[in-house]
């Protein structure tokens, strides 16, 4: 129903409420209903987490949110919010609909840093070892299947650089880390 919009005011509440409310009476399949929420829609913060059937989260712990040096830090600050939302209690489904870092595709380094392929894959690890750690969590979309293009601007290389593979295709080494995961899963 939505994508990271303001959800902490009143405004948003009753928005929103009014935007579900009149979505579910015109679905005559009762299908189930969410948005994605964005990190400044903490637990504590949140007032339309309660509209959705199930949860999505876009969140960044490790690029926007404490990135490079501090990836330890991110992981402590991710587990903190994660541990809010599972003291609720919502007893409903998470997803996370958008992580990711953006990475240079021939870029290589150690120790990693931002832009380089180890660190895309760390963050990637940092990020399931997490949702792993909670059962609520039900699904996981990384952002995004392949590098695109955007506007000019002193935040992106010459578009966004969150693709698992690159502009033409071919795999960054991120693509064979979530190849291992995915068939890992029961």
């Amino acid at each position: 129903m939505f994508n990271e919009p303001e959800t902490t005011s009143e405004e948003s509440k009753n928005y929103f409420t009014a935007v579900f409310d009149a979505a579910r009476a015109l679905d005559p399949q009762s299908r189930p209903m969410t948005g994605a929420f964005e990190k400044n829609s903490q637990p504590e913060l949140c007032k339309c987490y309660q509209l959705c059937d199930f949860i999505c989260l876009n969140r960044y712990y490790g690029w926007y949110i404490k990135g490079g040096p501090e990836l330890v830090d991110a992981r402590e600050a991710f587990l903190i919010e994660m541990n809010k939302w599972k003291d609720k209690n919502l007893n409903i489904p998470f997803v996370f609909t958008e992580f990711g870092t953006d990475t240079m595709a021939a870029e290589h380094k150690l120790p990693s840093i931002m832009w380089s392929q180890e660190y895309q894959n760390e963050y990637l690890d940092m990020n399931f070892e997490i949702f792993d750690q909670y059962d609520f969590v039900q699904g996981e979309l990384v952002w995004n299947f392949a590098d695109f293009q955007t506007t000019e601007g002193i935040m992106r290389v010459n578009g966004n650089k969150k693709g698992i593979f690159n502009r033409v295709r071919q795999p960054k080494s991120a693509a064979f880390v979530l190849k291992k995961r995915w068939e890992s899963l029961d």
